[in-house]
């Protein structure tokens, strides 16, 4: 019986040290510090919030560059009704960077 509780300890014992590890591993000990501690979880959320913002403009800015350049590439292909209406995109879209 006695073998029997050692088992019974010792197995509970491995758990609680693995549920230890897998809690070191989430750092939920610094969550916990950062929801005490308000402004500095705002700061953080401020900081990731331009970053992102910041990531998304130049991201939308590259690709609306890459869009222009094969649409004046389709442009130069010389397509019936696709030509015209591509054409007229790519002069509304340089007045607007010229005006800038």
């Amino acid at each position: 019986m006695a073998t029997k509780q050692n088992k019974v300890l010792q197995s509970l014992e491995d758990k609680v040290r693995e549920l230890a590890i897998n809690t070191e591993k989430m750092k939920l000990a610094e969550y916990v510090d950062l929801l005490d501690k308000p402004y500095k979880l705002m700061y953080i959320n401020l900081i990731s919030g331009i970053a992102r913002g910041f990531g998304i403009a130049i991201g939308f800015a590259i690709l609306g560059a890459i869009l222009v350049l094969i649409l004046q590439r389709l442009v130069s292909l010389n397509l019936p009704l696709i030509g015209d209406f591509i054409a007229d995109l790519v002069k509304i879209v340089q007045l607007q960077l010229g005006k800038q």
